[in-house]
């Protein structure tokens, strides 16, 4: 039994290896469910929680975003799992005191429900040519598409998304898009296609120029995915330039 369990576990921890060598990035991402009344609540203790790191300069790195269904998320990009045993606030804790605890309390009225795993980006998946990356940097708006499978349907759909990405290039499409997977701390297995824009009036106009670029084939082409996703989600959001932090530069 003892030798079952060693055996196991290594073939996890090979896993994980894996998944973070074949994504090009993992980020650590801890997510908040905020209540919908609690929403402007949330964002005063947010912003106040953000000065109080610039003022203690926190050695530390992340990017917001949010969902149009008040889920927020503190995006920090890791290289391996040993960074997750590093307890970041423990100085900036220690010098605020009382004041400290009291921020996350209040931040925990504000919502029933949070938590933090893995994503990893996926390099292969996304269409994304490199001349493009400055002008989406500056483009905060975002739509994300959750696209769940099944362990049983895991090559079919990478396939299919294989194929979707070799038909926006073979059509010269401007429309940019990253992937993202599910990493540890998931239970479900997902890709989350990222696309970025200026405003929802914008990412509208591009979305439907795109179409026409694309032409009919694009049928047969997402029906490889489609078919083999067992649902599938939708949201709008936006970055949160104001809400994210890194320490001051030496």
């Amino acid at each position: 039994m003892k030798t079952i369990k060693t055996t196991f576990l290594l073939a996890l921890i090979l896993c994980f290896s894996i998944n973070f060598s074949n994504a090009q990035q993992a980020y650590q991402i801890h997510q908040d469910n905020v209540k919908p009344s609690k929403f402007m609540e949330y964002e005063k203790i947010a912003k106040e929680f953000n000065a109080a790191c610039v003022e203690h300069n926190l050695q530390a790195t992340w990017f917001t975003a949010m969902s149009n269904d008040f889920k927020y998320f503190y995006i920090t990009p890791i290289e391996n799992f040993a960074e997750l045993d590093e307890r970041p606030f423990a100085e900036m804790a220690k010098a605020m005191g009382d004041k400290f605890g009291d921020i996350f309390n209040r931040f925990d009225t504000c919502y029933d429900s949070h938590g933090t795993y893995i994503v990893l980006s996926d390099d292969e998946l996304s269409y994304k040519p490199a001349e493009d990356d400055k002008s989406r940097q500056t483009q905060n708006y975002r739509k994300w598409f959750y696209i769940y499978y099944t362990p049983e349907n895991a090559k079919k759909i990478r396939e299919g998304m294989k194929a979707v990405k070799e038909l926006f290039k073979s059509k010269g499409s401007k429309e940019y898009y990253n992937v993202y997977r599910n990493g540890f701390g998931q239970m479900e297995s997902y890709y989350m296609v990222s696309l970025a824009a200026t405003d929802e009036i914008e990412s509208a106009q591009r979305g439907k120029a795109n179409e026409e670029v694309l032409g009919p084939d694009r049928y047969e082409t997402f029906s490889k995915v489609m078919n083999y996703a067992s649902r599938m989600e939708e949201y709008t959001g936006e970055m949160r330039p104001d809400l994210s932090y890194s320490p001051k530069e030496d």
